[in-house]
Parts: structure tokens; C-alpha cells; sequence
């Protein structure tokens, strides 16, 4: 592990300035870890010190997890990236599309014009989204009496489409039924399956959709930022019984578990004993363009206090690969052309650059989810690893 002064200091200073309340910053290259850094608090205001083994809720960090769930059993020919997903979930044999509300304010519904497949469901062009970022969702769940995904219930899934499978890109609840895909095709859990095929081939020994005692020791809080830019504690937790493991967004983790994930993405699917978790060429095309002519766009917010608008580069066409996004343009000082990344909804933040062999993951636990002073701590972070492995 190296030592770097330089990033030391920018997530120090973003403590001292009060811009968020804690964090955790991972790096590594090909050959392993070059750098680990946690500063602040766990909790607000006088929670113990983070430190680089703190537990967080990643969120829809989990989604990359699950997608390469989905493409270890495409390898093994129990998935298929363009057959019908109704072949193994009937549930979505028929799905509907949400073209409005009437005068009464009755949803109108029609069907889709073709079938939904996993290639659209792993690249969010399948037409399904979330209510903190579409008001006719919003409304739609309101009307039903539908709970929001967070709940993990089954009900939670039951909202309709918003446009026809392959017509857009639009981010929403794909992941959650992709983890029921893998549930009714590898026999297990979802969170057996993972941690048989990929939490312990990689060493992600903290990582799980079930906080155990140990890593509640060092889970880290939620927090929130109100109007006037201050930070206060939050009580947010997964349900731990859940009537489904959210394969979109359930998992806890450490900053050390996901760096190994992406580390594998960096080594043609190896993880760091040599075992092979991915073959390299799923590895490979899980960096390439899946969506076609179809772009990324921005998000913008239905709910604010829970996520600010959000999109990564404005102005930069966005691709999406198998469950990472990915920019088609150099980052100056930053990231490669073609590298993959995500987010989770309490500023968690990852990217995997194959070009230059870098990954680096940062770990924070507040809301609204693109939160400014997170997303300049996250890229001042990159920017300061950059210049210290130059």
C-alpha cells in the first residue's frame, strides 16, 4: 500500500470543512490496493471515528453486483441476453405501458409493443423506472397503494412501464428483477447465490444484504442535508427480513469488499488468487456499448429531498455496458475514454478505468443523493489519485 499525501489531504480537507460527515477512499491497480484513507465520523454528531473497515449501504452499487450475477449464468446457459425474461419470470410475460392518467386520474395502460429481454432489463432500457425521478410513477404508486422499492416488498415491482422495452434508457427497478431471475434459475437466494459465486471466490467477506453483528459494529449512519446545507443523522435501514433481497440496491459492503469486485473487471475476471469468477470475455463486453443508439440521460428529481437532478458529465454521450455505465470520452486528469462507473443513492461512488488499470471506490452515507459537496469530494478525490500515481 502507498502512501499519498495528496489524497490524504483533499478528504481531510472536505472533513474539516464540514462538507460531509465521513468517508472512505479506496484505490488499486492491476496489481492490488495503492491506497486506503477514512476520515470523519460514522454518525453524526458524536459517533466513533470511520475507519477503512466501516459498514455502508451501497445502494444501487449492488446493481453491478447482480448484472454480473446475471452474466456468470448467461456463461453457463441458464440466461440468455436476448430470449424473452418472461421465459423465466412469467410475471413479466405481459407487461403495460403507462401512457397517462385520465380525467378521473385513472392510469392509462397498454401493452407493450415487444417483449421485455435481460439485455434491456441490465441496461435500464427496458422501460421500467423509479418514483424519485418520474412524478408519473409517483403517482401511479400513490393511485395503487404500491410502497416504494425500498419497502423490499413484492408489491414494490408491480408498477407498469413508462415506454416500450428498447426505446430509451431511463434507470429504475431492471436490477431488482434481474435478481429474481438469478433466484429462480440458480435454485437459491440471491444472496446465496452471491455469496457462493462471487463474495467468496473475491474475498468480499463483509458484504451482504443481512447486516451480521460483527459488521454492525462498524456500520456507518445515514445522514441528511436540509435547505440550509447542514448535515443531521437520519434513521435509514434495508429491511433485515425482507419479503425480497433487493438486487437493485440491498446490499452493505465495505469500501475494501467492492474494491476487490472491480479489481476483477481490471484483471480479465480473475479474482486475486487466481480463481476465474468472470470469463475475460464477458469481461469485455461488459465495457462495450449494449444499448445501441440509446443514451444515457440526465435524472431529473421527483422527490428532493432524496436525490438531487443528476447526471455524470453533462454534455458527454453516456453508454451503458452490462451493469456499469460508461463514458465515451476522456476525463481531463481523471479517467480513461470507455471506463465504467455507478453510484449509489447515499453517495457512494465507484469507477473502473481497463485502460490505465486504475479502480478507486469513495464511500460517504447522506442524501440527496448527488449531493454538490459529495460530488466535488468524489472528483477531487480521482483527480488527486491520478496525479499521485502519474
Amino acid at each position: 500500500m502507498q502512501t499519498l499525501p495528496q489524497v490524504d489531504q483533499v478528504l481531510r480537507k472536505g472533513i474539516e470543512a464540514g462538507d460531509v460527515p465521513g468517508v472512505v477512499a479506496v484505490a488499486a491497480t492491476r496489481d492490488g490496493p495503492v491506497y486506503e484513507g477514512a476520515f470523519g465520523k460514522r454518525a453524526l454528531p458524536e459517533g466513533p471515528d470511520m475507519t477503512v473497515d466501516s459498514v455502508f449501504w451501497i445502494a444501487s452499487m449492488t446493481k453491478a453486483i447482480t448484472s454480473t450475477a446475471s452474466m456468470q449464468l448467461v456463461e453457463r446457459g441458464k440466461l440468455t441476453l436476448d430470449g424473452p425474461i418472461a421465459d423465466v419470470l412469467p410475471e413479466l410475460r405481459s407487461p403495460k405501458v403507462l401512457e397517462g392518467f385520465d380525467e378521473s386520474g385513472e392510469p392509462r395502460l397498454r401493452p407493450a409493443a415487444r417483449p421485455i429481454t435481460l439485455r434491456h432489463l441490465i441496461t435500464h432500457t427496458a422501460g421500467f423506472g423509479y418514483d424519485i425521478w418520474n412524478p408519473d410513477l409517483l403517482r401511479y404508486e400513490e393511485k395503487k397503494g404500491i410502497p416504494g422499492i425500498t419497502s423490499c416488498e413484492n408489491l414494490a415491482l408491480t408498477t407498469p412501464l413508462t415506454f416500450d422495452p428498447g426505446e430509451r434508457w431511463d434507470y429504475g427497478i431492471n436490477i431488482d428483477w434481474i435478481g429474481k431471475a438469478v433466484e429462480r434459475v440458480s435454485g437459491q437466494k440471491l444472496g446465496e447465490y452471491l455469496r457462493d459465486n462471487l463474495f467468496e471466490p473475491l474475498g468480499m467477506r463483509d458484504t451482504a444484504f443481512k447486516i451480521g453483528p460483527e459488521q454492525r459494529k462498524r456500520l456507518v449512519g445515514m445522514h441528511t442535508r436540509g435547505a440550509d446545507g447542514a448535515l443531521a443523522p437520519m434513521p435509514f435501514e434495508i429491511p433485515q427480513e425482507p419479503e425480497f433481497e433487493m438486487g437493485g440496491g440491498g446490499l452493505y459492503s465495505t469500501a475494501a469488499d467492492y474494491l476487490a469486485f472491480t479489481q476483477m473487471f481490471l484483471n480479465d475476471g480473475r479474482a486475486a488468487d487466481g480463481t476465474q469468477v468472470l470469463k475475460p470475455e464477458t469481461v469485455k463486453q461488459a465495457a462495450q456499448n449494449q444499448m445501441g443508439d440509446v443514451n444515457v440521460r440526465l435524472l431529473k428529481t421527483a422527490i428532493p429531498p432524496y436525490s438531487n437532478d443528476a447526471e455524470f458529465f453533462p454534455g458527454m454521450v453516456k453508454k451503458w455496458g452490462l451493469g456499469f455505465m460508461i463514458n465515451t470520452e476522456r476525463v481531463p486528469g481523471r479517467r480513461s475514454a470507455s471506463s465504467l462507473t455507478w453510484a449509489g443513492l447515499g453517495n457512494t461512488y465507484f469507477w473502473i478505468d481497463p485502460a490505465k488499470g486504475v479502480a478507486g471506490i469513495i464511500l460517504m452515507q447522506l442524501v440527496p443523493f448527488a449531493d454538490a459537496k459529495a460530488l466535488a469530494l468524489y472528483d477531487k478525490f480521482e483527480n488527486a489519485l491520478y496525479t499521485s500515481l502519474a
